[in-house]
């Protein structure tokens, strides 16, 4: 199955990388978002006895959007389904590629059913959907075009499980892109929970967790590596995402990262998202790229 090179029916949606110039990114209003023991992250919050503020999370997602698009980037929405309490993380539920979105397979109960939201969306906005996993499950939080032609891909089996990335990795494949599959600790749910691509041969790792073979293949790529520890990571200080030309979107708790892509002259727009964070996910998880920018041509 060929989902990867460019499309006939649509050439400008999709993207070839993390990093590209970004146009149009898909989010979800988080009018049904509630916190739930989904992961180790919202169970510590959970046992720590915060309080999820609703009407917050609406002020924060807001801004998030408002940040967006004061950058020039165009938001479209998913439907809030009150089944799908956590498809706010409009990220894990649809995949970018160079030639259109591929749907994916969450694996808990309680996300079941968000592709099938996505899938939706892309159908009624005439947007191009290549494929559907049908093998295992896989999240887009696991999945990360790192460069054009480079594809990596995460697994922990409580989210993304290794029948489902290879499906999607032997796609990409098939088209001559090189699929790196890295296994990693459940504790912290997605790979995009450790590792950013920040900008053109920049990248956030923590590397108090990742494998000591992804570091070195990031350095033998030509990345310049920004580190964040551990518990920062765990706290979602690694889950930025580039908006292009060296700007990217961060939360406003990720203070190691934050102050490291100020050190390198990238632009940082902060964005107070802590009922997201204390729930599981950050900008990168509340956002799917529809249309970046080609960075390779």
């Amino acid at each position: 199955m060929h989902i990867v090179g460019q499309s006939t029916i649509a050439t400008e949606w999709g993207a070839d990388s993390e990093y590209g110039l970004l146009r149009d990114v898909l989010v979800c209003p988080p009018d049904n978002f509630r916190w739930l023991p989904t992961s180790p992250i919202t169970e510590q919050t959970l046992a720590d006895g915060h309080r999820f503020d609703p009407d917050l999370a609406r002020r924060q997602h807001a801004e998030m959007v408002s940040c967006y698009e004061e950058q020039g980037v165009r938001c479209h929405y998913l439907e809030a389904d009150p089944a799908l309490p956590y498809q706010v993380f409009s990220r894990d539920s649809s995949a970018a590629t160079p030639s259109g979105a591929v749907s994916l397979q969450p694996q808990q109960p309680w996300r079941r059913g968000e592709q099938v939201r996505a899938a939706a969306f892309y159908r009624d906005a005439g947007l191009p959907l290549r494929a559907e996993i049908t093998a295992g499950s896989i999240e887009g939080g696991d999945v990360m075009i790192v460069e054009p032609g480079c594809l990596l891909i995460g697994t922990c089996e409580a989210r993304t499980t290794e029948a489902g990335a290879r499906q999607l990795g032997g796609w990409f494949e098939e088209e001559g892109w090189e699929v790196r599959i890295e296994p990693f600790p459940a504790r912290y749910v997605h790979i995009d929970v450790l590792t950013a691509v920040l900008a053109e041969k920049t990248a956030a790792l923590c590397t108090d967790v990742v494998s000591t073979s992804l570091v070195t293949w990031f350095r033998e790529k030509g990345f310049e590596i920004l580190t964040v520890p551990e518990q920062e990571a765990f706290t979602l200080g690694v889950n930025a995402i580039s908006l292009g030309g060296g700007r990217v979107l961060s939360a406003s708790g990720a203070t190691s990262l934050n102050a490291a892509m100020r050190a390198v002259g990238l632009t940082v727009s902060e964005v107070d998202l802590s009922m997201f964070t204390l729930g599981g996910g950050g900008p990168h998880c509340l956002a799917q790229a529809l249309r970046r920018e080609r960075t390779a041509r």
